[in-house]
């Protein structure tokens, strides 16, 4: 664990103010054994003004970003749903669960477990984005599958919000994970939100087909 906090909302490379990016995301909209854990949480940490807190809306557990939306086709986006919902077709629906989150330099997450189905997921997605480009944006290795609860927006101590942590006393949350979604993000108010442009369910076969080109545009939206 960091001893520092440092600010989330620095600007990553390609993004500014009103740009909104596509991205894959799982998220927890329909999740009350999620938001029940989430307000423990908020409760705890409500003190702080270094931290925003993420509202139930919110929650979201980044898989795989594509690019920004001013240099992704609305062709190359429909054909990568198309090749998802054939990938995630084989994929069945699965339970995660959530307990005590930890604390990085930016943000306060939870660390999901079981990984692996949330990889599977993401696997079948990169697969997507690859029958339509040639190049995946984003590395295969190194993701871990979380969800954040609060992001940092100013430099201070650990120390304090670890203890708040510690004081929480609730119940792991277990959530049944049954699609992927295809958002537009945006991160304008010191909080990523978003519109969804398209939901894949997990374990169905689909009719849907579609093929694509171009190039990918790259960075991730770190969140």
């Amino acid at each position: 664990m960091s001893e520092r906090m440092a600010d989330h909302w620095w600007w990553r490379p390609g993004w500014g103010e009103g740009r909104r990016f596509y991205t894959w995301h799982l998220t927890f909209r329909h999740a009350p054994a999620v938001h029940r854990l989430a307000e423990s949480y908020r409760r705890a940490l409500a003190g702080f003004p270094g931290l925003d807190l993420i509202p139930d809306r919110w929650l979201h557990l980044t898989m795989q970003g594509m690019g920004f939306t001013d240099e992704v086709s609305g062709e190359d986006v429909r054909a990568v749903v198309d090749a998802a919902r054939r990938r995630l077709a084989v994929v069945p629906p699965f339970d995660i669960a959530l307990d005590r989150p930890s604390i990085t330099p930016e943000a306060i997450r939870w660390e999901v477990w079981p990984q692996e189905p949330v990889a599977a997921v993401r696997d079948g997605v990169r697969s997507a984005i690859g029958e339509v480009w040639s190049v995946v944006p984003e590395p295969e290795e190194g993701f871990a599958a979380h969800v954040s609860i609060a992001y940092s927006n100013a430099t201070g101590p650990v120390e304090p919000i670890a203890e708040a942590l510690r004081r929480v006393q609730a119940q792991p949350a277990t959530v049944r994970v049954e699609a992927a979604e295809l958002i537009v993000l945006g991160r304008d108010r010191r909080m990523y939100e978003w519109e969804t442009v398209a939901t894949v369910s997990l374990g169905r076969v689909s009719a849907s087909a579609g093929t694509g080109g171009g190039r990918p545009p790259s960075p991730p939206h770190g969140c």
